[in-house]
């Protein structure tokens, strides 16, 4: 069984819904706080739990991108009651939220720390690797705040040893959302640390000038790493996410 402040959660509000999506081998407990924050303004608010997440990550193995979406989209019917959808994630959930803005009529997307690539040549011989290192550990901390570990991370639900394929399975992913960013044509905000440490800086400046979209925002904070939501500035990228959602309800 998932414990209630790792498991998905369901703020009921008013008619402006906000699905909120946690990152690769994480779980909604670093959306928790921002889905609070949400609600308390009277917002909707949806935090799913990915498939494979949040048990073990022998489970996370498998599963692919196309069960992570998914998991999104069931998410998603929560809100079809609510007259305005928006979508937000941070890391491989911001990307989730960028591919479903090609399959779905959002009201606007907020991508967070979103990646469409990284500069690790060892990437190009994942498939390989998959066969001959089928589990691999991640020891980056870009964190600034020294509490945000603990609303960042929750083992052993948050998955320390990670599976090879499913790393595989989000790189192709990123390469299909990077493929078709022209075609996202809702309104995006997208949000970066410019402390992160685990993904190149570039992938806000190089999502912003491919998207599609028209109406479209990047947003840097000066002293957050990769974790935004639960990071120094944490209360910023809530109010900003808000200000965003409230702009584009108004229609």
């Amino acid at each position: 069984m998932i414990a209630q402040d790792i498991g998905p959660f369901l703020f009921e509000g008013n008619d402006i819904g906000c699905l909120l999506i946690h990152g690769f081998t994480n779980t909604p407990h670093e959306m928790r706080e921002m889905g609070n924050y949400l609600a308390q303004k009277g917002l909707t608010v949806v935090g799913v739990l990915l498939a494979g997440h949040g048990t073990s990550p022998y489970d996370l193995a498998r599963t692919t991108w196309h069960d992570w979406v998914a998991s999104a989209e069931e998410g998603m019917k929560k809100l079809k009651g609510c007259s305005h959808h928006f979508v937000a994630g941070i890391s491989g959930g911001g990307l989730i939220a960028l591919y479903l803005g090609l399959r779905h009529p959002l009201d606007g997307i907020i991508a967070i720390s979103a990646p469409v690539y990284l500069r690790d040549w060892r990437l190009l011989f994942l498939p390989i690797l998959r066969h001959l290192r089928p589990w691999y550990r991640e020891s980056r901390c870009d964190l600034t705040d020294p509490q945000a570990w603990a609303r960042y991370y929750a083992p052993p639900a948050s998955y320390e040893r990670k599976p090879t394929v499913a790393a595989v399975s989000l790189m192709e992913l990123k390469g299909l959302v990077k493929e078709n960013l022209e075609r996202i044509t809702v309104p995006v905000l997208l949000i970066y640390g410019a402390k992160d440490r685990t993904i190149p800086l570039g992938n806000g400046d190089y999502i912003y000038e491919r998207l599609g979209s028209e109406d479209k925002r990047l947003l840097w904070f000066e002293n957050s790493g990769h974790g935004l939501v639960v990071d120094s500035e944490r209360e910023e990228v809530w109010a900003r996410a808000y200000e965003f959602i409230m702009a584009h309800s108004r229609r």
